[in-house]
């Protein structure tokens, strides 16, 4: 049987990934202002987050998240889905006790990602930088991780 996340995550990923265009952004923004320049993680594995302080299961996935950032060859990254940016976005990050960077924008529509419906929900990049899945729902490091076999 399939599990209904499955073809949930699925049918996503085939939106998503239907919406992307060629051309990526090169330099984003992060929370600390410093630029992240995407092609530096060109060999990693790379998880953007979406993220709520709402939002109770994104709070829970949160710890996972950290560990994850911590394996060699991953990135997570983060993005806040209520657009809070300077100043304010760096405290919600501290209360939610978030340890890896955030982008200080959205940088979906750059890539051709819609906003995402549900949270939380992270898109998965392979090393060669292409969106592989999009992963819906409160996740462990150990489900994260299968998303890189």
């Amino acid at each position: 049987m399939i599990h209904p996340r499955k073809v949930l995550n699925t049918a996503l990923l085939a939106g998503v990934l239907g919406l992307a265009g060629c051309s990526q952004p090169t330099e984003l923004p992060l929370s600390d202002g410093e630029p992240l320049i995407w092609e530096d993680l060109r060999g990693e594995w790379v998880f953007v987050n979406y993220w709520a302080e709402w939002c109770k299961p994104c709070y829970e996935e949160i710890p996972e998240l950290n560990e994850l950032n911590q394996e060699p060859g991953i990135t997570v990254l983060g993005v806040n889905f209520d657009g809070e940016q300077g100043e304010s976005l760096r405290q919600v990050m501290n209360d939610m006790g978030i340890e890896f960077q955030v982008f200080q924008q959205d940088p979906g529509p750059g890539f051709g990602w819609d906003k995402p419906l549900a949270l939380p929900a992270t898109m998965v990049i392979n090393p060669e930088g292409e969106l592989t899945q999009a992963i819906f729902g409160e996740q462990t490091k150990a489900e994260f991780m299968q998303a890189t076999e």
